[in-house]
């Protein structure tokens, strides 16, 4: 059977001995957010994911969403354990006090996403789209839209989602069909409403039985709209129509929008994935007309990094049960003699092979962990810090690293369940083990909230050179700075060495790609997936770099930890002499240009 346990050590680690988390207390906002109440939190976060969202992950991948008469029924136990997750807070966490959210720093929810992902993703998926739901309201909604529904996305009585892709249009939004024209003036709310009608697919989350209502951002355009992504507006349409009782707003007359059907998945089988359809359902404009695609972004890049901690939670719970495995598994001898020559064979952790997927798995997982958690505290001094400079530099990394973190960490998730499944042999290949249900499930991380090749795209294509090359600077020159300042260090040789190389491969290779995207735009979308691929190794390598630093530090004086800090060191070593020189395959590559992927005419495939 699967099994899976917080990896509450490591967030602690990075939180306080890495990271300096505690450094939040000083932004307005956080002064209760000490490393006291942070244990705290993640003790009881351990608690829900261990024993009441994990024993839910199989049983719900096996019983799946129910399509009865209009209504989606969640699997069995999920409702309940729903409740348990509104009653403990987890919907409210980093909301504003002033809409009855909790005010704690995004650095937390960054955390709880990772473990709730891991220990059932299918679950944590219906919480997640309320978020995004939430911050686009927050940043673009009325006054009175605001006073509406986040007090109730907050508490989590409803649940929010975003209606972007149509049949007939993903990724090119501009092509969208539905529909919005002008109605009367809602008596309730006293806004202007708007009769929506069209078809929206792939929709996660549109319809379930877990919320009392659910509150639906929907892109559409007004008969006015200019043609393309400049026409594109966002609109709140509520499953049910807000009404005004008893002081409070409350789920009213049910609105013209419907589930018409749910997808059959290879994975997250136990999220509703939704066609739903809008027949003149009353909406309202959520920021200015035909400016929908700024409002959006908000939710999508919120929902890009939170699909990247998804994937790193799949490889975490991988790991977990790839490596409980391998201890325990007999079969063949060490490849130096007979580790344990009196049974009657070795564990198969013995073998080279098997440790090479154990510790890449273990060194991607880590490392990734250190990154986005990194991006998490940067998020926090985007919004809350009060020096103008301070946000915007933050907001700069934030940008760059939004694609990476997507791409990279759901790549690396989806090729560690696959690792893992490989340890498992064919016992990886059967339901009862659990790894063929994180293969699925990891699988549609690289696919939705823009394919990983559409995030590769977004790195080159716009954030490489954003405000001539300001978001790049973000990155290089706190990379430069710590190999600047440990190059002379014996104990970092291991790391900065490699780290320094890979590092000048990648400003090497940024430049040929500006320089040739200057020139031909192919040049750059050819080289994009390959460069995207390049940076992520190498912000891992600074990450593992720093981990590295502060492991060696700690290690003299760890006493009963000194194996933490022993395993994080050669994790470290492994990453710097296994995994980081691919950047030099990578820039070799891209060295070779658009020629070979573009020289064969179309008939020729």
């Amino acid at each position: 059977m699967p099994q899976f346990k917080a990896p509450v050590d490591d967030v602690r680690f990075l939180l306080h001995e890495v990271l300096d988390a505690q450094q939040l207390t000083a932004l307005p906002g956080y002064e209760e957010a000490t490393p006291d109440l942070v244990d705290a939190i993640l003790d009881e976060a351990a608690k829900l994911s261990e024993n009441a969202l994990f024993p839910l992950n199989q049983s719900g991948d096996q019983e799946g969403c129910r399509f009865e008469n209009g209504v989606v029924r969640t699997p069995a136990g999920f409702k309940e354990v729903y409740e348990t997750f509104v009653a403990g807070g987890w919907t409210s966490l980093a909301g504003d006090p002033a809409y009855g959210g909790q005010g704690l720093p995004k650095l937390l929810e960054f955390v709880m996403t990772e473990m709730f992902s891991a220990a059932n993703l299918s679950f944590s998926i219906y919480p997640g789209l309320s978020h995004g739901a939430y911050n686009a309201l927050e940043a673009f909604g009325t006054e009175t839209q605001k006073s509406i529904y986040l007090p109730k996305l907050l508490d989590g009585s409803w649940s929010g989602t975003m209606c972007l892709t149509e049949p007939h249009c993903g990724t090119d939004l501009g092509l969208i069909r539905t529909k919005a024209v002008p109605g009367e003036i809602d008596a309730v709310t006293g806004e202007q409403s708007y009769k929506l009608t069209g078809t929206k697919i792939f929709i996660s989350a549109g319809e379930h039985d877990l919320t009392d209502n659910i509150v639906h951002l929907v892109l559409a355009k007004l008969p006015d709209a200019p043609e393309g992504v400049r026409g594109i507006s966002l609109f709140v349409v509520p499953k049910f129509k807000p009404k005004a009782e008893n002081g409070s707003w409350q789920a009213g007359p049910r609105n013209g929008i419907a589930c018409g059907s749910i997808e059959h998945k290879m994975g997250i089988k136990a999220s509703s994935t939704c066609v739903m359809n809008l027949d003149e359902a009353e909406g309202y404009l959520v920021g200015a007309p035909h400016k929908g695609m700024r409002a959006m972004f908000v939710m999508m890049n919120a929902a890009r990094l939170a699909v990247g901690l998804q994937g790193l939670g799949v490889a975490e719970v991988s790991y977990q049960n790839a490596l409980a495995y391998a201890k325990d598994r007999l079969q063949g001898r060490a490849l130096s003699g007979a580790a344990n020559p009196d049974k009657p064979a070795d564990p198969i952790i013995v073998h080279p092979d098997v440790r090479k997927n154990l510790l890449t798995m273990k060194a991607f997982t880590e490392g990734a962990r250190a990154l986005a958690f990194w991006i998490g505290l940067t998020i926090d001094h985007q919004t809350n810090n009060p020096d103008p400079k301070a946000r915007q530099e933050a907001d700069d990394l934030v940008q760059l690293m939004t694609p990476i973190i997507k791409a990279n960490l759901t790549d690396m998730g989806y090729e560690s369940a696959n690792l893992g499944m490989q340890v498992l042999g064919g016992h990886g290949y059967i339901q009862e083990w659990g790894l063929e249900q994180y293969v699925r499930d990891a699988r549609i991380t690289q696919i939705y909230e823009g394919a990983n090749g559409i995030q590769a795209l977004d790195l080159v294509g716009r954030k490489m050179p954003a405000h001539m090359g300001r978001y790049l600077r973000r990155f290089f020159h706190p990379v430069a700075e710590f190999l600047e300042q440990n190059r002379n260090d014996p104990t970092m040789a291991d790391f900065i060495r490699p780290l320094s190389k890979s590092f000048e491969q990648l400003q090497m290779i940024t430049g040929l790609v500006a320089q040739r995207g200057l020139k031909d735009p192919v040049e750059a979308g050819a080289a994009s997936s390959d460069y995207l691929r390049m940076f992520g190794l190498v912000a891992l390598g600074y990450m593992w770099a720093r981990m590295a630093k502060i492991a060696g530090q700690q290690l003299p004086q760890a006493n009963g930890h000194a194996d933490f800090y022993d395993a994080k060191l050669k994790t470290a070593r492994f990453f710097m002499k296994r995994i980081l020189p691919q950047t030099a395959a990578l820039a070799l590559a891209i060295k070779g240009g658009a020629e070979p992927l573009m020289a064969m005419d179309v008939e020729q495939f």
